[in-house]
């Protein structure tokens, strides 16, 4: 996909719904993202967050209106009803664009979920780099047509989704392109650890290797991204807010600054820490090795003109000497000068 996986991990927070109806709160949540993340030990000044995300709805298409209608008596509740509910959280399109413009302005991408055909008015005032499919609408394939029919890259979640509704859907898409990525995910709020089943991220990577792979991650705390990192993982995806004790459904369960901190850095490290498929000596080991290594010592003096026997061997620090694979190199020659007990033998030493 366009302007993913060439720098790194692509991580998108998703803001959702958490900011409560609130165009201004919105704006905190993407001025948390893009402040910059520091390891302090090392002093890397580490990469931010990529996107940011928002959810549109039309809720002429949303529910049943026995659903909307139903009263929605809950501490989380912004109406009387779940459709006042849904209509209180609703940001129209100019405000959207407002958060988009934003988001640009901090040097973020913006990515945008629709959950019908008719949030495609917002593409009139602006463009987001990345559409995003929900979970629940990975079957909706009118909904994934007329998203394809713009060109514009196409993010889907797994979280509903066996391999037949993936392909359905990836075929559908495919009519109008492939720039598609893939995020595993488990629609299970927040996610059970015998359920996040993070194995599937190889699973995707294998089978459907032409598309980005990632994960959509309703855990709680931040070690199951990290670990989708380690597993391959090109994007990453997580719900972020200003304040988990703010009213709203998805509020406890995402990160907060202290949280988005962690995991940026976490995963910002470990994408630094995965090196190459190889083994060898890092040159920042050297000090290490010459000082902590163990080399060929004497056991009892040795006096000039003795030779060397196996008997006379045996192992201490530094690591600068011989190393018991070169013992042939030492055994059998003769000692030049005289050399204590437990003290290495250097070239220099033997004729």
């Amino acid at each position: 996909m366009n302007g993913i996986n060439k720098n790194g991990v692509y991580i998108i927070g998703e803001i959702g719904q958490n900011h409560n109806g609130s165009v201004d709160i919105a704006k905190l949540i993407v001025e948390l993202v893009s402040r910059p993340v520091i390891e302090k030990e090392f002093n890397l000044e580490l990469k931010p967050m990529n996107a940011v995300k928002l959810t549109k709805r039309d809720l002429k298409e949303e529910l049943t209106d026995s659903q909307m209608n139903r009263i929605y008596d809950s501490p989380n509740s912004f109406g009387k009803t779940y459709g006042e509910h849904r209509e209180f959280l609703e940001l129209n399109d100019e405000e959207h664009f407002e958060v988009y413009k934003y988001s640009k302005s901090k040097g973020l991408d913006f990515v945008e979920t629709l959950c019908s055909k008719g949030c495609l008015s917002l593409l009139k005032l602006f463009t987001p780099d990345y559409l995003k499919v929900a979970s629940r609408d990975l079957t909706n394939l009118p909904l994934l047509s007329a998203m394809a029919e713009t060109k514009i890259p196409i993010i889907v979640s797994t979280g509903m989704a066996g391999r037949k509704e993936l392909d359905d859907a990836l075929n559908t898409i495919g009519h109008y392109h492939n720039n598609i990525g893939i995020l595993h995910c488990v629609s299970e709020y927040p996610t059970h650890p015998d359920n996040v089943n993070l194995n599937t991220i190889t699973y995707l990577k294998k089978n459907y290797s032409q598309y980005v792979i990632g994960f959509s991650d309703h855990t709680i705390g931040i070690s199951a991204p990290v670990v989708a990192v380690g597993m391959g993982a090109q994007i990453i995806e997580k719900h972020i807010t200003i304040d988990r004790n703010m009213k709203g459904t998805d509020q406890a369960g995402s990160l907060g600054p202290d949280g988005v901190y962690r995991m940026l850095r976490d995963i910002r490290v470990t994408e630094r820490s995965l090196g190459v498929e190889d083994i060898y000596i890092e040159k920042n080991v050297i000090n290490a090795k010459n000082k902590l290594e163990r080399s060929i010592a004497t056991n009892i003096e040795l006096k000039e003109g003795d030779i060397i026997k196996e008997e006379h061997l045996h192992l201490l620090s530094p690591g600068d000497g011989f190393k018991w694979s070169q013992k042939n190199e030492i055994i059998g020659k003769k000692v030049k000068k005289n050399i204590p007990v437990n003290e290495l033998i250097y070239p220099k030493l033997i004729e």
